[in-house]
């Protein structure tokens, strides 16, 4: 029987911080959110979080295009946007092979 896969969430990373750091819940909730929320106001700004021996998230810009509606077969304009990337570290990559 294979091996399930565990989900890591904020919740459960914050739990696992507080427990192997011997800090409150709480303490490492705020630390975990103060982590995420500082990635995501850099990305936000057009900057790169890079993770030594995770990877590197950074913002690519997806040029304006035209499409189809699939419903309609009608042509549709589709507007230029902002969109995350991400790109695993050799460490990361290496780990997961």
């Amino acid at each position: 029987m294979a091996k399930e896969a565990k989900i890591l969430t904020k919740k459960v990373l914050a739990e696992e911080i507080a427990a192997k750091q011997g800090i409150t819940k709480k303490a490492a909730t705020e630390i975990v959110n103060y982590v995420f929320d500082e990635s995501a106001k850099t990305l936000k700004k057009g900057g790169t979080v890079d993770i030594n021996g995770f990877g590197k998230f950074s913002i690519k810009k997806r040029a304006a295009r035209t499409g189809i509606n699939p419903r309609t077969k009608e042509t549709i304009k589709i507007k230029a946007t902002k969109v995350p990337t991400f790109k695993a570290s050799k460490t990361l990559k290496d780990l997961v092979k």
